[in-house]
């Protein structure tokens, strides 16, 4: 990787003929970090998740490189819309209530075949029943595992409030009611560790918190390992030809690769690295999605204005989920001011050195939420764009 001032450079000269605002993928650091997820992963199969990649081209690019099989989607309607598009197997990540599209999935044998929903409650199962619209195909069915860690007596919990599955008798007896009901078939396991693969556990300045989150993690990672493997036992005895058990996610391919009971994982936030992917030991990404801001005003010594750029990210409101000023290197957001929706004061000496129309390199604090922004990725090889491909906003598609 080249140094920063080089790689601004590099950027500036591949995009000199676009106008910004823009938005970049360097398909170098794109391919680099989706042959570390494949090595991470040993020798199980990468699942993308779709949320983090948003661009139909980029998801069959790293589709069709070895070690990766399958989407992990994010809505109903964004499943119909890939397996329309060609894609064999999508696995939706979230329960649903689009009765509509239920309705097109019950109706359609090449959609059924490809699209696996999420279950974890007998109630969704009676939803999409209701919305089947005289549709007799048979729907794919993943049950969903609560992964949280609890504490003093389940008094404190750590990870996200997912699933109220939690026990293999609670697992088992979801899959023995859907095997029950005709017009449904229960064909993976889904488990999705947040706090341990969504959480940095080396935050600069804060060695303390990075080491109490090392700890958590640590205890996470084992007490999920066996209850997942009793999990996945319980359901096999019921569902014995169990196609699949995703798990993991950026941050902890590794480790949950390493559980026998998990046959595939789930990753896309690696293949672009946004800023919050900064804040591991156990990998290092190459940041790959950037967009770029035009300096539009020159305030004062020290200070340039930047046209936009308040793009927070999903998540609780605090200033990691603002992007960050990455190229040149050293300028801050005003604290007075912040992201704004129009326009960007950006503080430091770099400010100096920049004239009207030069351009502000930042990473997103998140993976695809990038794409929510922009229309177009510009594809970057070397100090080349080598093709322009359109992100899910730039087909017309806004599916949350």
């Amino acid at each position: 990787m080249n140094s920063p001032a080089a790689e601004r450079a590099r950027y500036d000269r591949a995009t000199a003929h676009l106008d910004a605002p823009l938005a970049i993928v360097d398909l170098e650091a794109f391919d680099a970090n989706a042959d570390d997820l494949v090595r991470r992963a040993g020798g199980k199969p990468v699942r993308v998740a779709s949320k983090s990649v948003r661009c139909r081209d980029l998801l069959e690019r790293v589709l069709a490189r070895p070690g990766f099989a399958g989407i992990m989607s994010y809505t109903l309607a964004e499943s119909l819309w890939l397996a329309r598009s060609g894609f064999e197997d999508v696995l939706l990540a979230y329960p649903s209530a689009d009765r509509a599209g239920f309705g097109e999935l019950a109706n359609d044998a090449k959609l059924a075949a490809a699209v696996t929903v999420m279950v974890d409650d007998q109630a969704q199962l009676e939803l999409i029943d209701a919305a089947r619209d005289g549709g007799a195909e048979e729907i794919r069915v993943c049950l969903e595992l609560d992964t949280a860690l609890r504490l003093l007596g389940g008094r404190v919990r750590v990870g996200a409030r997912r699933s109220p599955l939690r026990e293999p008798a609670q697992l088992a007896a979801l899959a023995r009611a859907v095997a029950a009901r005709p017009g449904f078939r229960v064909v993976g396991l889904m488990a999705y560790e947040g706090h341990v693969a969504g959480v940095g556990d080396a935050l600069a300045g804060r060695p303390l918190r990075s080491r109490a989150i090392r700890l958590m993690q640590g205890a996470a990672r084992r007490e999920l390992a066996a209850r997942r493997a009793a999990v996945v036992a319980a359901v096999r005895e019921v569902v014995p030809d169990l196609e699949f058990v995703n798990g993991g996610g950026t941050g902890s391919v590794q480790q949950t690769a390493a559980e026998d009971a998990v046959t595939e994982i789930a990753a896309g936030s690696g293949l672009y690295v946004p800023r919050l992917f900064d804040n591991y030991t156990s990998f290092s990404g190459r940041p790959a999605a950037l967009f770029a801001q035009p300096v539009v005003r020159r305030p004062g010594v020290g200070v340039v204005t930047v046209l936009g750029g308040g793009y927070p990210a999903s998540g609780a409101a605090g200033p990691d989920r603002l992007p960050v000023p990455y190229l040149p290197q050293g300028l801050r957001y005003d604290p007075q001011e912040g992201a704004g929706e129009v326009q960007t004061p950006l503080l430091g000496s770099p400010a100096d050195d920049l004239l009207i129309g030069d351009r502000v390199w930042f990473r997103h604090a998140k993976a695809g939420e990038l794409c929510e922004r922009f229309d177009t990725l510009h594809l970057v090889e070397g100090d080349r764009v080598t093709g322009s491909v359109p992100t899910y906003r730039g087909e017309g598609r806004t599916f949350l």
